[in-house]
């Protein structure tokens, strides 16, 4: 994700009305648009093989706590981007590309259609019909419904989306750990998906208490959102607790989960 100044807890918590409601109305019989690009590689973007009964679980280990300060971030303590992706959960398949930076291996990951990596290089090859479609959604202003979904085909106008922000791990505990602990998060394949640069932008370093993507990701982003926070022992303060508990719960009603 694009290096952004820390949000003011303020501002964050400003939204925290405003985009749950937002969210829901979007939702509300939303489909994707159709897009060039054949069927092939995507990234996470659906829950349905996780059962509810998981996600209720993973929000139950999680500790509640308020939020740390952002005195002494930096993104730099996160480092990124590493190479040997297999370390940082890609799975088997992508072994070849040890050389290659886990920014690479997940725009492979990510991809539809004819896109390949070079082992070697770690140059990406986009063929006719190959890109990178963002599931996030970007929400109209003027209408207040949800936009085409935007497809990619420049893998350079592609970001690399943190779903826990880095500056989000940093507030909920990170900024004690160790640095290879802050590695993990930041390479963690979980942890990684490629978006639409104006879905993320429109994030930023919010958590769930103020930002939940408006389109088809909401309810994968809110397991993998969890995952990240207990695999690495991050906190929740009150509010976040409360959005992820709605959210798992919406999910539920709308079949979002297994």
């Amino acid at each position: 994700m694009v290096k952004f100044a820390p949000a003011r807890r303020g501002a964050r918590r400003a939204f925290a009305v405003v985009v749950p409601l937002l969210v829901a109305g979007v939702l509300t019989g939303c489909t994707a648009t159709e897009q060039p690009g054949a069927p092939g590689k995507q990234g996470p973007v659906s829950s349905a093989g996780v059962p509810a009964a998981d996600a209720t679980a993973l929000l139950g280990q999680l500790k509640v706590a308020p939020e740390a300060e952002m005195a002494g971030y930096d993104r730099d303590k996160f480092p990124h981007w590493d190479t040997a992706p297999l370390d940082h959960g890609f799975g088997p398949e992508f072994s070849q590309y040890a050389k290659c930076t886990t920014r690479d291996v997940m725009m492979l990951r990510d991809a539809t259609g004819p896109v390949s990596l070079d082992p070697k290089s770690c140059k990406l090859s986009i063929g006719k019909d190959g890109g990178w479609h963002d599931h996030y959604g970007v929400v109209d202003r003027k209408t207040g419904k949800l936009k085409p979904y935007a497809f990619i085909t420049d893998p350079a106008k592609v970001d690399a989306e943190h779903i826990v922000p880095l500056a989000e791990a940093w507030r909920s505990g990170a900024g004690g750990k160790d640095l290879e602990t802050r590695r993990a998060i930041a390479n963690d394949a979980t942890n990684l998906v490629a978006s639409d640069p104006t879905a993320n932008r429109s994030k930023g370093d919010q958590d769930v208490s103020s930002y939940l993507p408006p389109g088809e990701f909401r309810c994968a982003y809110v397991v993998h959102y969890l995952q990240i926070k207990v695999k690495y022992g991050l906190t929740v303060d009150s509010a976040e607790q409360a959005a992820l508990k709605t959210a798992i719960d919406d999910c539920v009603s709308r079949g979002g989960f297994a």
